[in-house]
């Protein structure tokens, strides 16, 4: 790939030659989800993220890192800002697909890549493990790894897992979560991206089973699994610190994430993290916390009823208060400033809060006169909805001013790269 200058920007085409399977990528949505993404627009999403990082002060942080969750979302910049902010080294675990046939890979597969070549041209050692993190066989891979040529010790594991899915390694049973009410049936107002309407959503109760596996999958078994595992396998170091990512928000969420199927998963996490945090403080004078992050526009939130609504009006008062982050900004706060900094703000839960601006008084009283005026006529125009739609295309490599999204892609060419 290359890039030229015309009419006073950057175009950023294609340039592989020789392939057989060429197409043009479009945009296609189905409500909340994305069915095609852009690889040379993952490029430049990584990019900037890089940018933003290489554009503040170097800070000392971990030198041998796992993230799990790797390749989007707060996991992805999370990995960013450890690499080009303090120099470290990581390994990625996810779960993604290269392209296949027509299908063009997943924005995770891109962004992974990307964030290689990246890291490579920097001299900064990079590993990317594609596969179930749910897996025991994945674990001991990972853990083989550390051993024998990631330096025999890691310094920091990240949890940011967002699946629907989980096959529990113990017993064999696949798991699916449910994102239901644990109440009473909830209606709210939520964006459509696909067709750009803002429409009402229903939430229905969860039975006992759905909450049960609405934990098995969303909660924190699975960050124990690994700790434990790589406890058992030696690899962590003195000092050693872990931290899975969670939301709570505010009230007009509080159906969804405090009293609804995820809110029992995120409980079970921050339960998780009390007993994790005991064993390795004990065992390696170690922490282990629940961050509570900023209402974003990730895979994972963009699929969730009312949260798109509530996202574009908190973004509208966030970005006029001037407060406003976006996924690298918040992730590297939570990292220069909590993690590994001496500006932590930590809940009488014990709990990290980079959500502190978010859930602001000030905040949360415009947003909720927002909330009370906003319809489907007018959402667009009280909302930040331009803003939070071009960061849910972005999310898959769309929607940005210098990728020429005319271009033919070379599929042949790109399915030569591995994350």
């Amino acid at each position: 790939m290359y890039s030229f200058l015309k009419k006073e920007k950057i175009i950023i085409i294609n340039n592989f030659l020789g392939g057989k399977e060429k197409m043009v990528i479009k945009p296609r949505l189905k409500g909340g989800l994305a069915l095609t993404n852009h690889p040379i627009g993952a490029k430049e999403f990584v990019k900037r993220q890089i940018d933003y990082v290489k554009s503040q002060d170097k800070y000392e942080g971990p030198k041998k890192v796992l993230i799990i969750g790797s390749s989007s979302g707060y996991g992805l910049a999370t990995r960013i800002s450890l690499a080009f902010g303090a120099g470290a080294e990581t390994i990625g675990v996810a779960f993604e697909k290269g392209i296949e046939g027509k299908r063009t890979g997943s924005a995770g597969w891109w962004n992974s890549i990307a964030f290689k070549e990246a890291v490579k041209k920097e001299g900064i050692f990079a590993k990317n493990f594609i596969g179930d993190a749910f897996s025991m066989e994945m674990k001991d891979e990972v853990i083989k790894f550390i051993k024998e040529e990631f330096g025999g010790k890691i310094d920091l594991l990240i949890y940011s897992l967002a699946s629907a899915v989980r096959t529990d390694p113990i017993d064999g049973v696949t798991y699916r979560s449910a994102l239901k009410s644990t109440t009473k049936d909830i209606t709210g107002p939520t964006i459509n991206f696909e067709k750009e309407i803002m429409e009402e959503t229903t939430m229905g109760v969860a039975t006992p089973e759905e909450i049960k596996s609405t934990i098995k999958v969303m909660g924190g078994e699975d960050w124990k699994l690994w700790i434990e595992a790589l406890d058992k396998g030696g690899v962590l170091s003195e000092g050693f610190k872990t931290v899975a990512y969670s939301y709570l928000g505010p009230k007009v969420t509080y159906g969804i994430y405090k009293e609804g199927t995820i809110g029992a998963a995120k409980r079970d996490l921050e339960h998780t993290s009390d007993v994790l945090n005991d064993f390795l403080k004990q065992r390696y004078n170690g922490e282990a916390y629940v961050s509570l992050s900023k209402a974003l526009m990730t895979k994972a939130s963009a699929v969730i009823p009312i949260f798109p609504l509530y996202a574009a009006l908190l973004y509208k008062v966030m970005k006029e208060k001037g407060i406003h982050e976006g996924t690298i900004q918040q992730k590297h706060r939570l990292l220069t400033k909590m993690v590994y900094g001496n500006e932590p703000v930590i809940d009488e839960e014990r709990r990290l809060r980079p959500d502190n601006w978010e859930m602001r008084e000030d905040v949360q009283a415009e947003v909720e006169a927002l909330w009370d005026k906003v319809t489907p006529e007018n959402f667009k125009e009280i909302s930040d909805y331009a803003g939070a739609r071009e960061e849910f295309m972005q999310l898959n490599g769309f929607d940005f001013d210098n990728v020429d999204y005319d271009a033919d892609i070379d599929l042949d060419e790109l399915a030569k790269l591995k994350p």
